[in-house]
């Protein structure tokens, strides 16, 4: 298997250098007009001044001093009003996002195949309209060309003025760019298309605005070819960032699992990986201070930064300056391969969903934290509520270290979600999971994908590539009894809407295949909507089997918050007295 290289990039090879800045045009000097008396030269000015500019400035200063006592004099008896008390303001409103953003990884390095990325926006019920969404490779923002300055110049002419005059056409910010791979042109339709192919592949930038910024999403899928490696990877796009986990990750056996960085924004990003292993933090100077240029890429192979092999890792993404979009892919020789989802942060329960029933074997990695030991419950989410699998009811983990344990044929045929919780509810260690699962065909063919620790559905979340007949959504209540709506959109070449409602019990999990649209034609988007209860955690799993391969991966589905809270505020003057 040809491995990707250690910190290869694409795009630009360092930092643009900055625009030089406006001229400033000097205050033209002379005589004062007719009709406005001359300015008198400052006692303080090159000149000498005389004795009576000298006495005429002290009146003057003790003049504006007393001005100034009077002012804050008043201002000190005179107090500004308390504050509202919480009780009386008016409450926080709601708004729809105007804007948003992820980042795409480059396609996956080192294997042959085809990478899809498709995007899509649920139609919303706010009042915003206009706005474009769209998808372009990542690359350096534009850097105006320097004006030569060998040349003498003459004296700027005035700026005309008045309706008449001429003026530059402003660049609208918020318009898809000329060359961006894919444009989504309305709420409610999905667009698919091809991404870049190679090693050398950048990531990509997704960003909506307007009417189709609240929910946008995208999602890439890769369709690995190779008979050495034959397997479907795809994941969620996320945004930028400064902080990412990963669990899951190994350098041992046949494993070459990568990590991709991606820098759409305008500055460098200085970027740290920390890896964790079953003996704690593995020092390396080379996993610090890595430098990612604006526009560029980079993939970075774990064990170059490992120093060894080490079965099951952690990963922690920092970022010290600027942001980045961060994924892990790992792929394990004939056995399968897929992006390891970035997890939900650390927390004393983690909860992950999308165990398929027909699940061969299972592996759980989870970290703790340097500064305390985690001791966790194992519980399966079945179809009637919690219970704790035979064998496997809990699992420890020392501090700063990294556990992980085989579960096997975990889920009895069954479909399931998976909750890890402190044992002792007065011992709560916030704690990072990730479960490899593996699917097997009757020749012995697999694939395998990573599921982590998820954040709930809340109002609303999307994925968007799906297929005819090959989508099915796993729903697990982690709290109340829910209820739970589910949108099929319409399809990117046409196609009816189509929406279902599904109960779920408390503590339970119910797998339903994907709701599809009428006359279907194209790629779909699902949307999940909490309707009562939960809260609720999702996962949708894409099966797409091909030479034998029961070639599948599985994205969670995350709240998209595509809304935001916006406080009341009022003037108050005094504050600069506080």
């Amino acid at each position: 298997m040809k491995k990707p290289a250690f910190r290869k990039k694409s795009g630009p090879g360092g930092t643009p250098g900055e625009p030089a800045g406006p001229a400033v045009a000097a205050e033209p000097s002379g005589p004062a007009p007719a009709g406005r008396p001359a300015r008198s030269r400052s006692p303080f000015a090159g000149g000498a001044a005389g004795a009576g500019g000298a006495a005429r400035t002290t009146p003057s200063l003790l003049a504006a001093a007393v001005v100034l006592a009077a002012v804050f004099g008043i201002a000190e008896v005179r107090p500004p009003a308390a504050p509202a008390k919480a009780g009386t303001g008016a409450a926080p409103t709601t708004a729809q996002v105007e804007r948003t953003s992820a980042v795409c990884p480059q396609p996956i390095q080192g294997l042959t195949g085809s990478t899809t990325l498709t995007a899509y926006t649920p139609p919303g019920t706010g009042s915003a309209t206009g706005g474009a969404g769209w998808l372009s490779d990542a690359a350096a923002p534009a850097v105006p060309a320097a004006q030569p300055s060998a040349a003498p110049t003459a004296p700027a002419a005035p700026a005309p003025t008045g309706s008449g005059a001429p003026t530059a056409p402003a660049q609208d910010k918020n318009a898809a760019p000329a060359d961006a791979r894919l444009t989504v042109s309305k709420p409610g339709t999905p667009v698919t298309g091809p991404a870049a192919n190679g090693d050398a592949a950048p990531g990509t930038g997704a960003v909506a605005t307007g009417s189709l910024a609240p929910g946008f999403t995208a999602t890439q899928t890769t369709v690995v070819t190779e008979q050495r490696g034959t397997g479907l990877s795809g994941l969620t796009c996320t945004p930028a960032g400064t902080g990412f986990w990963f669990a899951g990750a190994s350098t041992a056996g046949d494993r070459v699992d990568y990590l991709s960085l991606v820098n759409t924004e305008s500055s460098a990003a200085v970027v740290d990986i920390k890896l964790y292993g079953d003996k704690g933090l593995i020092d390396n100077d080379a996993a610090n201070g890595i430098t990612v240029s604006p526009g560029s890429s980079q993939s970075v192979l774990l064990p170059t930064i490992s120093k060894g092999a080490v079965a099951d890792l952690a990963v922690h993404v920092v970022v010290r300056s600027g942001r980045v979009g961060a994924a892990l892919h790992a792929a394990d020789g004939g056995k399968g391969a897929d992006w390891i989802p970035a997890s939900a942060d650390p927390a004393p329960v983690q909860v992950l969903p999308g165990l398929p029933a027909d699940t061969a074997s299972a592996r759980l990695v989870v970290w703790a934290p340097p500064e305390d030991d985690a001791d966790l419950k194992i519980q399966l989410s079945g179809k009637n509520g919690w219970f704790s699998p035979a064998g496997n009811e809990s699992i420890h983990v020392k501090a700063g270290m990294v556990a992980a344990v085989d579960l096997g044929k975990v889920t009895r045929d069954e479909v399931a979600g998976l909750r890890l919780s402190p044992s002792d509810d007065k011992h709560r260690t916030p704690v990072v999971a990730g479960l490899r699962i593996d699917r097997a065909a009757a020749n012995g063919k697999s694939d395998a994908a990573w599921l982590t620790g998820s954040d709930p559905v809340g109002a609303r979340a999307t994925v968007a590539d799906n297929r005819a007949g090959a989508s099915t959504l796993y729903l697990t209540s982690s709290g109340e009894a829910a209820t739970v709506r589910v949108t099929a959109s319409a399809g990117s070449g046409g196609g009816t809407p189509a929406t279902k409602e599904v109960q779920i019990p408390a503590g339970g999990t119910v797998a339903l295949p994907a709701p599809e649209p009428a006359g279907l034609n194209g790629v779909f988007a699902l949307t999940a909507e909490t309707v009562s209860g939960g809260p609720v955690v999702a996962a949708r799993m894409l099966s797409l089997p091909a030479k034998d391969v029961p070639m599948f991966t599985v994205q969670a589905l995350r709240d998209d918050r595509s809304t935001v809270k916006v406080p009341q505020a009022g003037q108050d003057p005094g504050v600069v007295l506080r």
